[in-house]
Parts: structure tokens; sequence; C-alpha cells
């Protein structure tokens, strides 16, 4: 899978992105958001494990490039969006899209200061059964003011999958 060059991004582990579409479960038919997308990674998988739709966002330009390098590689359709995630939220609740599965993974760095306003921004946006999957440093950990269903530690990496 294509990633952006350097170290601002980090492809989420094999290991880790296994353990995680383990909880998840069947994903058949849901609406996936991968927002701060990186290699789109995340929500590739979810669309080879049914998804019926997906849409990627990320600010960096060479996210975007390899995130649509890798929809094509495997041949899927999807949308992608270059555009600050905080920027996309405001303009899909405007537009009343709906997801049923966001999956949150914003630099490391941001992620201790981004929690409230994600969880304002995320709300209108929420199909009713929806879960957020969040993936921060354990450190400095994506706090969401949203139900918290799971939460694993995969060495500095924390993953926590939360109700709508």
């Amino acid at each position: 899978m294509a990633a952006p060059p350097g170290t601002a991004t980090r492809p989420t582990a094999d290991r880790v992105k296994e353990a995680l579409f383990s909880m998840l479960g069947d994903l058949e038919g849901v609406r996936v958001l991968d927002l701060f997308a990186g290699s789109g990674a995340l929500g590739i998988e979810a669309l080879s494990r049914g998804a019926e739709a997906a849409t990627f966002v990320d600010s960096a330009g060479a996210a975007i490039s390899a995130v649509r390098e890798n929809l094509e590689r495997l041949g899927a359709d999807a949308t992608v969006v270059r555009k600050p995630a905080l920027a996309y939220l405001d303009a899909a609740n405007h537009l009343q899209s709906q997801y049923d599965l966001v999956f949150l993974d914003p630099p490391y760095a941001t992620a201790g200061e981004l929690g409230s306003r994600l969880s304002a921004a995320l709300t209108p946006i929420l199909a009713s059964e929806a879960r957020i999957v969040s993936e921060s440093d354990r450190r400095h950990p994506l706090e969401l003011e949203a139900p918290l269903v799971q939460e694993r530690r995969y060495g500095d990496t924390l993953i926590r999958i939360h109700d709508a």
C-alpha cells in the first residue's frame, strides 16, 4: 500500500489493524468516513470487508495522492477529499451526510487538543447506531465525548471504539 513520504503519516500497524477489524465485526453495508486518512488503509480495509461506501479526508496533498493510488490499485471507488478535518465535518453537516463508522487517526501531536472540537463536529453526521474508532498515542489520547465501548493498547498506540 502506498503511503505519503516522510514521517508525518504513520500507517496503522498490520497487527493493530487486524485486531481492530476483529473487534468491529461485520461491516456489510456501512458508510465509512476515514478522517485524517493518511494512506487510507483503514477505510480501504473496511471497503474490502463489505462497507457500502467510504469517504477519505486529509489536508495533505501527499496523503490524498496516496489514497487515490491505493484505491486505483484495488479498483475501489470512493470519495476522496482534500480538506482539513473540521472544515470537512462542517461541510458534511450542511450536506446532511451520515456515516455509520468513522475512523479518526489525527497526528499524535495534536490528538490531545482535538477531542471536544471533533466530538461536537461529529455529532450531526453520525447515523443512529454509528461507531467511532480513534487511534492515538497512549500518552496523548484523543478524548472524545462519546460512550467508550472498547479500548486496547498496542505498545504506544491506543485504539478506542465509541458509540454515537
